[in-house]
C-alpha cells in the first residue's frame, strides 16, 4: 500500500492504522539487549517483580520505533524523503509482554519547502494505544514528504 504524498496530506485527517502488534518477551530482550539498555526492568523478572508495576516493562523506545513503523504504509511508505525528527515524544502509561499496540495518526499541519520545491514538511502526531484502549505512547514527528507532481515528472 503506497504512502500519501504531500498533496494528500490535509490537516485534520486521522488515520487509524488496520496493523497491530502483540510485544513480546523476545521483542523486549533483543531490543534492549542489541542497544546495550541493559535497564533491569527490561531484563531482570525478579528484581522487576519489587518495582512498582511487578513486572518488566517493555523498552520505550522500542515502542516509539514500533508506533512510528505501524504508521508507515498508510502514510510514508515510498512518498517520504526523510524524517526530520521526534518532539514531545511521551509514554503515560507502561508496555508490558503481551500487550497489543495499534496506532492512530493525525494530520497536525504542513507547509512548502523553503528549500525545495519538490517536497513539503508534514507534521504527523501518532499515538500508540493498547488493547485497553489507554495510549502508551505520543510523539510528533515531522517528514519531508514527496510532491505527486515532482514523482509524476520523474517517472514520465
Amino acid at each position: 500500500m503506497p504512502g500519501l504524498f504531500f498533496e494528500e496530506l490535509e490537516p485534520g485527517a486521522v488515520i487509524d492504522h488496520p496493523t497491530r502488534r502483540t510485544v513480546t518477551e523476545t521483542d523486549n530482550v533483543l531490543f534492549s539487549t542489541m542497544t546495550l539498555n541493559l535497564a533491569p526492568l527490561h531484563l531482570d523478572a525478579e528484581y522487576s517483580k519489587g518495582s512498582i508495576y511487578g513486572q518488566r516493562l517493555v523498552n520505550s523506545l522500542f515502542i516509539l520505533g514500533l508506533v512510528s513503523g505501524i504508521s508507515v504504509p498508510e502514510t510514508t511508505q515510498g512518498t517520504t524523503l526523510g524524517n526530520l525528527g521526534y518532539e514531545d515524544v511521551k509514554f503515560p502509561k507502561p508496555v508490558f509482554h503481551g500487550d497489543t499496540i495499534r496506532v492512530r495518526t493525525e494530520i497536525l499541519e504542513k507547509r512548502e519547502s523553503k528549500s525545495r520545491n519538490d517536497s513539503g514538511i508534514v507534521q504527523f502526531r501518532h499515538y500508540g494505544i493498547n488493547q485497553r484502549d489507554e495510549v502508551v505512547c505520543e510523539c510528533r514527528r515531522s517528514g519531508l514528504m514527496l510532491k505527486r507532481t515532482a514523482a509524476e515528472s520523474v517517472s514520465a
